[in-house]
């Protein structure tokens, strides 16, 4: 067979797009659909064609959609919002990407936008192109596809390929640099930078990104999912009570008022971080996260769910207890961080302070009053708010702990963990509202370790309890305008207009 060769300096791509002004952010969020459906269309079906054997016409290429908001004034905006509006004159621009899937989310902000500024957004094309693996979407194997019907031309000569040099978190840290002339950024994340979270999300947790739902809840342990898991189904075979379905590993999915999923299929095995989703209308129910133990674990999942720009999350999960007068199976509410995880230092200066979310703090505080029947004072008998560390090494208890301890004296923690404080300063990082409450399951410093037989005990009677408070707390926060839930409290000075 010969050789097929590729024209030079040839691009290959859709007709142009007229730009198009909207006032109505269904229409706008429409178009960006169309014309996203539209540019991947174009890439898939120029790869079929290829692998069939078709002559090389040139490089295919297509762009992302974006939108655009130009105002010419310093237009006074209700200050109480921390979102849906700019602060200066300008032109203001995003990529969009799965438009489908955030399509309740840009209504919302393309809304807030052309009621905040009283201007329309533009929908155009962009000149960022669409690799050709995100056009494919979530579990695509475009390369072993490609292997075998284009062994003749690298597919990076045929198509773009993800380029990490133009995927990065400029924005979010607060790092980018305005070059005069050029648009502002409008959201936190560009197009390409979501789609390499979404394929991230899909490998780490075994489930599709649109399962995710906007409050989410992280757990260290096993024994939180199993409990999960249980309650949950137990739900969907009683009708749900509001919830729609449950979905777990390998996108098995139990609809309201079924037993078990709709199919038979068994995952291999589970995914580095598994997921569950209690699915609600409108994404309003509840993710589960098992993230193992770690710091880089906590990073890594939280780096991508911010791309789906959740209302809050949360962690519940078990520490080692600092304090003498604490008892395993005494609660941590969290209410400012040690950060000696280091996974974060190059994107969030240890300098930075994680302050406590009012909001958060108190669904918190509420939820373990309600499920624990504990009110006031009383509420200390088995709560302690403080600061809670978070350490890169899981064995610290084996080296000099004449430092550590110091250190954590100093900064009157009372609870030690691997995960938390990453968790949290990621949610600071990314404008996502975020709480911590842990439970005692060990106290190092004072020599109470859990022997076998009382660990078991102690997870089978706490576990079940934990997570029931984990749940109402965010059901709290559900029940909450999302104005007031993002709090102002995580804007920088020049932020996007997207939440």
């Amino acid at each position: 067979m010969a050789k097929r060769m590729i024209p030079p300096l040839t691009f290959v791509s859709p007709e142009p797009f007229a730009p198009q002004t909207f006032t109505d952010p269904k229409e706008a969020v429409a178009a960006l659909s169309a014309l996203y459906e539209r540019n991947t269309a174009f890439l898939i079906n120029s790869f079929t064609e290829l692998a069939k054997g078709a002559p090389i016409a040139g490089r295919y290429r297509a762009c992302y959609p974006q939108v655009s908001l130009e105002t010419a004034t310093f237009g006074h905006v209700d200050s109480r919002l921390s979102y849906g509006h700019v602060t200066a004159p300008g032109v203001y621009t995003t990529t969009i990407t799965r438009p489908e899937l955030f399509r309740h989310y840009l209504k919302e902000q393309l809304g807030l936008l052309i009621k905040n500024h009283g201007v329309p957004v533009t929908v155009s094309e962009s000149a960022t192109p669409i690799p050709l693996h995100f056009a494919f979407g979530e579990g695509a194997y475009v390369e072993a596809a490609a292997a075998s019907s284009l062994s003749d031309v690298p597919l990076r000569d045929l198509f773009d390929t993800p380029d990490l040099n133009n995927t990065d978190d400029l924005i979010a840290n607060g790092e980018y640099d305005q070059v005069p002339g050029e648009p502002a950024p409008l959201a936190p994340f560009t197009a390409q930078r979501i789609d390499y979270s979404l394929a991230r999300l899909s490998h780490y947790t075994a489930t599709s990104a649109s399962h995710f739902q906007n409050f989410v809840l992280f757990t260290n342990y096993q024994f939180y999912i199993d409990e999960f898991a249980a309650w949950a189904r137990q739900l969907m075979k009683n009708g749900g009570e509001g919830y729609t379905a449950f979905v777990e590993p390998g996108n098995f999915v139990t609809p309201a008022g079924c037993e078990k999923p709709e199919t038979d299929a068994v995952l291999a095995r589970l995914p580095q971080m598994p997921a569950y989703h209690l699915k609600k209308k409108g994404h309003a129910g509840i993710t589960l996260v098992n993230i193992g133990v770690g710091p880089s674990n906590a990073k890594t999942i939280t780096d991508h769910i911010a791309v789906l720009r959740p209302h809050a999350w949360l962690m519940v999960g078990h520490c080692a207890g600092l304090r003498n007068s604490q008892r395993l199976g005494d609660y941590v509410l969290a209410h400012a961080y040690v950060r000696e995880d280091h996974v974060l230092d190059d994107d969030l200066p240890v300098w930075v302070p994680i302050p406590a979310l009012a909001e958060v703090q108190l669904a918190l505080e509420g939820a373990v009053a309600e499920v624990t029947g504990y009110e006031g004072f009383e509420l200390k008998r088995i709560m302690r708010t403080g600061t809670v560390a978070t350490i890169d090494n899981r064995n610290w208890e084996l080296r000099d702990q004449a430092g550590p301890v110091k250190r954590l004296s100093q900064s009157r923690a009372i609870a030690l963990d691997m995960e938390s404080a990453t968790i949290a300063a990621n949610g600071f990082r990314f404008r996502v509202p975020y709480g911590t409450l842990l439970c005692v399951s060990d106290k190092p410093l004072h020599g109470e370790l859990k022997l076998p037989g009382m660990a078991t005990e102690f997870y089978r009677t706490q576990v079940a309890q934990h997570l029931q408070i984990g749940i109402r707390a965010v059901q709290k926060l559900a029940a909450m305008p999302t104005e007031t839930l993002h709090s102002r409290k995580l804007r920088s000075f020049y932020e996007t207009a997207f939440q």
